[in-house]
């Protein structure tokens, strides 16, 4: 098949619940629809998955994650934090934690295979009916396992964390540890299993083949270089994978690119504009990037080449802006900076756009085009 970019954008948008919302399974969709919202930043978690729900707004969201446990806070792809659905939880954690990858640490500092398991296994006790915070976790860790543990040898912001922090990925990715809600301004830790009875990781080898038909039934046509760097693991393996699991070459712009077997239908191309917040999963994760960010929004709109960096204005598929939000009490100024004339037609969809932003985020807005001057992350 040959396909052009936007025929691939439109069935992206759509699979992502952009290009309409989602009509039905609420914010666990929503996170699974992306294969999982970015949420270091959690408020832009709040609206990735709010954006993509008809009338959702940021208090769903959060009792999505802290009331009814549909969605889960924990490190996903990559190993930053992400919001996942809970009931696709046993599998993400069984992809994710058959992975293997060389320690960063220096010898002096990194853990032995056997001091990991040590440490897995003691933080999945520790958290099987608690909430703890990090110096929490860490005392309870020195008492169960040893000082060795919590020795403060793990470079991190121009201190020294324990050395046990050096397991909070694998941890979760084993399925022993998940985020729980913030005491105060401190971050603490649970068991997901307090929350998901009986919760085991799947089996490697399936959950790795569930986990390629997510990708690629949400960014799909793709290739194994854009996998490995969606999961940070090496190219080589991704072709492995991609090699043993049956798939359909089809030409992406002229490039070799493919899809799960029978998913080959695209329908009409994007249109239309979407306003996507810091980190959004669309952003991060569709490739070729170079095609997602043209022209000027390849210089504009990433950071060294980093995508999400910036909140993007889509136009028809590809980056055509930047923009910012400023919340003040009960409204929210939104400015937006496109790169090009936005038509009468566009600039409706623009104030919807921003219409719906205000929603989720429980804001009034106002919408004004500008200039922006605000750096990444701002």
């Amino acid at each position: 098949m040959e396909l052009t970019w936007r025929n691939v954008c439109g069935r992206r948008l759509r699979r992502h619940g952009l290009t309409p919302p989602l009509a039905h399974g609420g914010p666990a969709a929503a996170a699974g629809a992306m294969c999982g919202a970015h949420a270091q930043v959690l408020s832009a978690a709040e609206v990735s998955i709010g954006l993509r729900l008809s009338g959702a707004t940021r208090t769903d969201v959060l009792d999505a994650l802290w009331s009814d446990h549909s969605l889960v806070k924990t490190f996903g792809p990559r190993g930053t934090v992400h919001l996942l659905p809970a009931a696709d939880l046993a599998r993400w954690c069984g992809a994710l934690g058959g992975l293997t990858a060389g320690s960063r640490f220096a010898a002096d500092v990194r853990v032995t295979a056997e001091q990991t398991e040590e440490l897995v296994t003691a933080i999945g006790v520790i958290l099987a009916d608690a909430e703890l915070t990090v110096d929490e976790l860490t005392e309870a860790l020195g008492d169960r396992v040893g000082s060795w543990a919590v020795d403060p040898v793990v470079p991190a912001f121009q201190t020294k964390w324990p050395r046990w922090r050096q397991m909070t990925e694998i941890a979760a990715h084993r399925g022993v540890l998940c985020f729980g809600p913030n005491r105060g301004r401190k971050v603490t830790y649970t068991n997901p299993a307090r929350w998901l009875p009986g919760f085991t990781p799947a089996p490697h080898a399936d959950a790795m083949d569930w986990l390629l038909g997510r990708y690629l039934h949400a960014y799909g046509p793709a290739t194994p270089q854009q996998f490995a760097r969606w999961l940070a693991t090496t190219p080589g393996w991704a072709r492995r994978l991609f090699e043993n699991s049956e798939l359909t070459e089809v030409s992406l712009e002229g490039a070799r690119a493919w899809v799960a077997d029978g998913d080959t239908e695209f329908g009409d191309p994007a249109q239309g504009v979407v306003l996507l917040p810091h980190f959004d999963a669309f952003a991060v994760g569709s490739q070729p990037r170079e095609l997602l960010f043209p022209g000027r929004a390849w210089d504009r709109a990433l950071a060294r080449g980093q995508a999400g960096n910036y909140p993007v204005l889509l136009v028809d598929g590809v980056v055509a802006g930047v923009w910012h939000q400023k919340k003040t009490g009960r409204t929210v100024a939104i400015t937006v900076e496109p790169f090009g004339e936005l038509t009468a037609r566009q600039h409706k969809q623009l104030d919807e756009q921003a219409q719906r932003i205000g929603t989720v985020i429980e804001a009034r807005p106002t919408l004004a085009i500008g200039t922006i001057t605000v750096g990444a992350h701002a």
